[in-house]
Order: structure tokens, then C-alpha cells, then sequence
């Protein structure tokens, strides 16, 4: 095999497909099939391109979302791109008990992408100096961050010290978009004026601080992107009649299984599988996937109320998303967006969540039944029949 080839000296996908094809004697047939125009994507989203890979895509729904004081009731079907057999039919499950409990109350928080470069500092005295003159210029610095995009506005910034280290996590709003390419091209600019100002030296614009496609306990606690919070109440008897299973068993599964679990296994997750659901959603919606490890933290809460009804709840701390920008302008990608239908940022960061609340419920419920088996041989082997299907 010849190792001093460069791919990108290939002027087209095609190109690279047929000496790749040549070169390892392969056929390359179904990756050469996509839709998305070649220059778009080459010019915003890949490097040496070649093709693209195939997902399977399916709808879960409708998922009521419950009327709020800042929202109407609205009902979305939830586009899932994946690979595992009955996740699908899962999350519609419990999207049909959610429906028949009157909805999901959603709430979502913008806290901002964020970006955090390290600097170095000759001792402690200069390092709290840098800081005393970010916090006193604060405003100079904003300013030069959103000089950068008129859709970006500096927040605020968090600081810590070590050693001769200074870290600083810039937070930014970025409208719509998710942001990073923006957060980091913002940083920059303050990062030029700091160094300029206080002798401190940029190490790093990402100094792990950010902290960013990493799970983190201070994304945990602090949040980043959108915090988003859903909860349902659900009837005892459609607990019992849908799900087939009561609130006492579910309540069980999420203390034993969630959080007892999780505490003895180090996890940063308190909840059963946030990132499935994300995952599916990401993929569909073409948002950045190496974000699902942020969104899979997360707590799910449920109590048995007095009067014997189920209080189900989830909590999102760090769902970093977009609706335009990076992958979303994708052909496939916007088109699962239009069956979400939703208007911006914040509307998406609410339907994740009332997704994640959906496919969190009929999962537990299934493991508190111990049906979670009998599901995945119905309905994710190759082997299942038609009859066998419907059965679910």
C-alpha cells in the first residue's frame, strides 16, 4: 500500500472513492450514494470526502408538551436516527403515557456556550492580578468578543487558579447556533487584549475549563449550552394499565438502579440512558455528536405521590445544540427538522427534553416488568418476524 499519498490532493469524492476502491480492491457503492451538495459540505463540515454514511431514521409520537405560562400546548414527532432495535418503539411508548398524563412540563435555561482558556502567569500575585483586570474590564473585553458576530453576546466569566495557571470559562450567548466555532473566535480576540494588558501568557485557548465533549462535574453543576428540566405526573392506573407496571416498582428502579447505582459506580450519569435518546436525536438533527457525553449526565427523579400517582422528572444539565450551523444545514438534517417543527433553539432544547423524559419512563418501566428481554429479541434481531413485531 502506498503511504505517501495525500487524499486531498483528490479534486472530488468520487475521486477518492475510486482510489481507495483500487488501492485495497473494495467497492464502495452505498457510500457514494448521498444527497447533500459536495462543495457545501466539503467547504463547512468534512475533509476528504468520500461519501456518506447511512442511518437508519425513525419517528417516535407525537409527545404532547403541556401548556406553561410562556407556551401553548403543542404536540412533535421526535426523528431518531439509529441503529438499536426497539428504541424507536420505546421512547413512542412512552411518549403514548406521557400524552395520556397531559403532557410533559418543560423548562429550559440558557446558560451559555462557554470557552476557557489556561494562562500562564509568573506567580500567584500576577495571576490574581490578571484576574482583578478581566473582572474590572469586563465590558472592554465584551465589546471585543462581539465585535467578532452580531449573533454572540459575552455573558459572563467564571475563574480559577493554580500554581502559576489561570483559567477563565467565558460564557456566550449564541442565539440559534450552537456556537463553539464563535465562543473560540471571540476568546481569541479577548485573548489578545488580556495578554496585551497584563503580561500573562495564553497557553492554551482551551485549557480544559471550557470543559468541552467531556463528562465534568462543573458542567454538572454549573451547566452549559441549555439546562433543560421535564416532568410528568402520571395517574396510578395508566402507570398500571400503559406501562404494566406501578409507581412503586418504577420509583424503585430509579433509586436502586439511577442513583444507587450510579454513586457506587462512580458514574456522572444519575439516570438509566439520556444518551440514547440524545444520541438519536443528534444524529437525525445534524448536531455536534461528540456533545452526547455532556448531555448524558443528568438525574432522573420519581416519587409516589400521596394519592398513589407517579411524579416522573428528568434534569438536563449540559445539552450543548443548534438549529443552524454545523450539520443542521444538511439536506437529510434539515428535513428532520422540519418534522420537529419548532422555531428555535429554545423550542428544540424543550422537545429533547420531553424525549429524553419519554424514552427515560418506558425504559425503567420496562426493567421494573422485566420485559427489557422480550422487547430486544422482538424487536432488535435480524431474525424477528412481522408477527412478532406486532406483538410490541
Amino acid at each position: 500500500m502506498r503511504t505517501k499519498i495525500n487524499l486531498r490532493d483528490f479534486n472530488s469524492a468520487q475521486n477518492r472513492r475510486e482510489f481507495l476502491e483500487k488501492e485495497l480492491d473494495i467497492r464502495l457503492d452505498n457510500i457514494g450514494c448521498f444527497s447533500f451538495p459536495e462543495d457545501q459540505a466539503v467547504d463547512r463540515n468534512i475533509e476528504n470526502l468520500i461519501g456518506a454514511t447511512q442511518i437508519p431514521l425513525g419517528v417516535a409520537g407525537p409527545l404532547l408538551l403541556a401548556k406553561s405560562e410562556k407556551r401553548k400546548a403543542k404536540s412533535y414527532f421526535i426523528p431518531l436516527a439509529t441503529t438499536e432495535g426497539a428504541l424507536v418503539a420505546s421512547v413512542s411508548r412512552g411518549c403514548k403515557a406521557v400524552n395520556e398524563a397531559g403532557g410533559a412540563m418543560v423548562f429550559v435555561e440558557n446558560t451559555g456556550i462557554t470557552r476557557g482558556p489556561v494562562f500562564k502567569a509568573d506567580n500567584l500575585e500576577k495571576s490574581f492580578k490578571a484576574k482583578a483586570w478581566i473582572e474590572k474590564n469586563f465590558k472592554t473585553l465584551a465589546k471585543a468578543a462581539e465585535s467578532t458576530s452580531s449573533h454572540l453576546k459575552l455573558l459572563k466569566a467564571e475563574y480559577q487558579i493554580t500554581g502559576r495557571n489561570l483559567f477563565v470559562r467565558f460564557y456566550f450567548d449564541t442565539a440559534d447556533a450552537m456556537g463553539m466555532n464563535m465562543a473560540t473566535i471571540a476568546t481569541g480576540e479577548m485573548v489578545k487584549i488580556i495578554e496585551n494588558k497584563t503580561g500573562v501568557k495564553c497557553i492554551s485557548l482551551s485549557g480544559n475549563f471550557c470543559i468541552d465533549k467531556k463528562p465534568s462535574y462543573l458542567n454538572f453543576i454549573l451547566g452549559r449550552g441549555k439546562k433543560v428540566w421535564a416532568e410528568s405526573i402520571l395517574p396510578k392506573k395508566l402507570v398500571i394499565d400503559t406501562l404494566k407496571v406501578t409507581p412503586q416498582e418504577i420509583a424503585e428502579v430509579v433509586e436502586r438502579k439511577c442513583h444507587i447505582g450510579s454513586i457506587i459506580s462512580g458514574s456522572l450519569g444519575y439516570n438509566s440512558h439520556f444518551a440514547n435518546i440524545v444520541a438519536a436525536i443528534f444524529a437525525a438533527t445534524g448536531q455536534d455528536l461528540a456533545h452526547v457525553v455532556e448531555a448524558s449526565m443528568g438525574v432522573t427523579s420519581a416519587e409516589v405521590l400521596e394519592n398513589g400517582d407517579l411524579y416522573f422528572s428528568i434534569y438536563l444539565p449540559s445539552l450543548v445544540v443548534g438549529t443552524v450551523g454545523g450539520g443542521t444545514h444538511l439536506p437529510t438534517q434539515q428535513e428532520a427538522l422540519k418534522i420537529m417543527q419548532v422555531c428555535d433553539v429554545l423550542e428544540y432544547s424543550q422537545v429533547v427534553g420531553a424525549a429524553v423524559l419519554a424514552g427515560e419512563l418506558s425504559l425503567l418501566a420496562s426493567l421494573a416488568e422485566g420485559s427489557l428481554i422480550k422487547a430486544h429479541r422482538q424487536l432488535g434481531r435480524k431474525e424477528r418476524s412481522r408477527e412478532s413485531t406486532k406483538a410490541i
